[in-house]
């Protein structure tokens, strides 16, 4: 099936260099889309990984995703330049991991600053200007860890699941004047974030689970890959899911055990 409504739409993305914010900036741009990039690391971290012949689609920009004023202007320049914003991808992320009760004021700070208060400036923002015109759409990259409580996660979990909560609570406002609000909840994905917490790339034991961490593996037998998460971020934000909103699409292998 080929996406409609992503081929020159202008798109902003958010945790940009990340190995799912950069799944997520290619492939809208092979799908037509001009993206902006919005990472805290320097300009150039994204550039080697995007194709030369998609380089004059993708802008990189540098900004503290929490950074209420640094959004504005972004989200202004990228308008004038490019035409309205039609997609906010906000895929931004740290991870800090480990007893909920070693949880430091630092690690729990830094999880809300990047996790949810960033969401919360940049989705924010852009369903004001948004509203304004009748149409867009948000998508908020978040955790399946939101749904299903994980041992050694209870912060992560916690700055993700204000995000969520947050983007969909935005949705319900927002719908009538023709703006949907999505969450895409991925589960183990192949990035440094995950190798950090398995150290290495044998990923046997994450899909196998662990029942003594109450852990019931992945039920597809592998861990993503970031194009999987990406490729349903492209899906919501297409005119295919312009009936979808305040939705959460669980991209996991069943690791959630949803129904």
């Amino acid at each position: 099936m080929r996406l409609h409504g992503i081929d020159g739409l202008t798109a902003v993305v958010t945790g940009a260099a990340g190995g799912i914010g950069s799944a997520i900036v290619l492939a809208l741009a092979r799908a037509g889309a001009q993206v902006v990039a919005v990472d805290r690391a320097a300009p150039g971290r994204l550039r080697e990984r995007v194709p030369a012949e998609l380089r004059p689609l993708v802008r990189e920009r540098t900004a503290d995703v929490a950074d209420r004023r640094a959004a504005g202007e972004l989200l202004d320049e990228t308008e004038r330049s490019l035409g309205p914003v039609g997609l906010l991808v906000s895929a931004a992320g740290v991870l800090r991991h480990g007893p909920a009760a070693d949880c430091t004021d630092q690690d729990w700070h830094a999880l809300l600053h990047a996790n949810a208060t960033g969401v919360f400036v940049w989705a924010g923002a852009a369903a004001e200007r948004m509203t304004r015109r009748g149409r867009g759409s948000i998508v908020t990259v978040a955790s399946n860890a939101v749904g299903v409580p994980r041992a050694g996660l209870a912060a992560y979990a916690a700055s993700k699941a204000a995000a969520h909560a947050f983007t969909l609570g935005l949705g319900v406002e927002v719908a009538p004047r023709g703006v949907r609000c999505n969450v895409v909840c991925p589960g183990s994905t192949d990035t440094a974030m995950l190798r950090e917490l398995t150290d290495g790339p044998d990923f046997r034991a994450v899909v196998d689970g662990d029942p003594a961490a109450f852990r019931t593996g992945i039920p597809l037998g592998r861990v993503a890959a970031p194009a999987d998460v990406a490729d349903a971020v492209l899906f919501l934000a297409s005119d295919q899911a312009r009936h979808i909103t305040l939705h959460s699409l669980y991209v996991d292998g069943g690791a959630a055990l949803r129904a």
